[in-house]
């Protein structure tokens, strides 16, 4: 091999460990600059310790906002037109408040003609006791056959029995005329109205329908399988349909479960003053017994794919992501069922922005 070719090889690795060189100095600043933009954009996170509360166990029930109990009022008499309505749809009324008023001309002359009636049979009793009374003073003489006598005192009995009759009648006249006013049979809300103006009603005609008290209560379905854990008086929280919360209690577990749907009614009596619109169809839960919970903030949570996770961070500055299952929520708070424990720091905001791994800066406390 030539002397110059030789040369030429040994000088080639040399050449080639030099471009190496600048090629490591070159790369090297951009490297330092990525890493040094990476920690100059890492977020600013708040981390919080998992809390340790007692909560109550609850069971998710749905259902509908419903009257205590329902009151008919109907019209008890026939043929007669109305003629005065004097509630509507809303009105709150009271016990023994008129509410509709029927016209009174032929139940008015009725009625004299019963009374009418009366006094005829007093009448005729006074003249038949009159007659009883002598027969009964001659009877001894034999001045009047027995026969006559009979007659007297079957008179009497017959005119005594025509007057009470009468009274009788009278008195279902007194009622038929109590009858063309309609009354409130309770307290309560007017929730519809049938009674139209100059309309002739028949005997059992629906006028009004109202919420007696105004008691409202919520039929919650609920799985048959708690029902062995439910009884009267459990405290209930109802999502109200105005988003506030209304508390309940349990009045009533329903006797029956529904073949069809394996779901149970639960009666729940809401407070005097809660007046939700009937109709209306809630969510809530019933409160069973209560049970430790180790919560974070709601806001801890973040979800991907359908599962939760949360962000941890260790004395490095890193986070790290974590599965966890979650159960009851109460108050912004969510109990995580498992994944971490109380030695755990938690971040309480923006794992949504975050990867695991991720470099962050600790927010100081106030």
């Amino acid at each position: 091999m030539p002397l110059t070719t030789r040369n030429a090889l040994l000088r080639k690795p040399s050449r080639i460990f030099a471009a190496a060189l600048v090629a490591a100095a070159l790369v090297s600043p951009v490297r330092f600059a990525m890493a040094e933009q990476a920690a100059a954009t890492a977020l600013t996170v708040s981390l919080t310790a998992p809390m340790q509360r007692d909560w109550p166990e609850t069971v998710p029930a749905s259902g509908w906002l419903k009257p205590w109990q329902e009151a008919v009022i109907a019209s008890e008499t026939s043929g007669l037109r109305i003629t005065d309505v004097l509630v509507d749809v809303g009105s709150v009324v009271t016990k023994g408040q008129t509410l509709v008023r029927l016209s009174q001309e032929s139940v008015l002359a009725d009625l004299r003609k019963q009374e009418a009636a009366v006094e005829n049979a007093k009448a005729s009793l006074t003249k038949a006791k009159a007659n009883a009374d002598r027969a009964r003073q001659l009877r001894p003489s034999g001045a009047l056959s027995d026969e006559k006598i009979v007659e007297y005192l079957a008179d009497e009995q017959t005119a005594t029995a025509s007057l009470a009759s009468e009274e009788a009648a009278l008195d279902s006249e007194k009622i038929k005329l109590a009858q063309t006013t309609i009354t409130a049979v309770d307290d309560g809300l007017i929730t519809s109205r049938s009674a139209d103006l100059g309309a002739v009603v028949s005997a059992g005609t629906e006028l009004f329908r109202m919420v007696r008290q105004q008691r409202v209560e919520w039929q919650a379905e609920i799985s048959a399988r708690y029902l062995l854990r439910i009884s009267e008086g459990l405290s209930v929280k109802i999502n109200g349909p105005d988003g506030q919360v209304i508390d309940g209690k349990v009045r009533l577990v329903g006797p029956s479960v529904s073949t069809d749907t394996s779901r149970a009614i639960v009666y729940v009596a809401l407070p005097a003053d809660a007046r939700p619109r009937t109709g209306l169809y809630v969510t809530g839960n019933i409160e069973l017994q209560t049970s430790p919970a180790l919560t974070v903030p709601e806001t801890a949570i973040v979800f991907r794919d359908g599962i939760s996770y949360l962000f941890t961070s260790g004395e490095d500055q890193r986070v790290q992501r974590v599965r966890v299952e979650t159960g009851r929520r109460n108050n912004g708070e969510v109990e995580i069922v498992s994944g971490i424990d109380r030695s755990s720091k938690v971040v309480t905001s923006g794992g949504a922005f975050l990867s695991d791994n991720d470099l962050v800066k600790i927010a100081e406390k106030n």
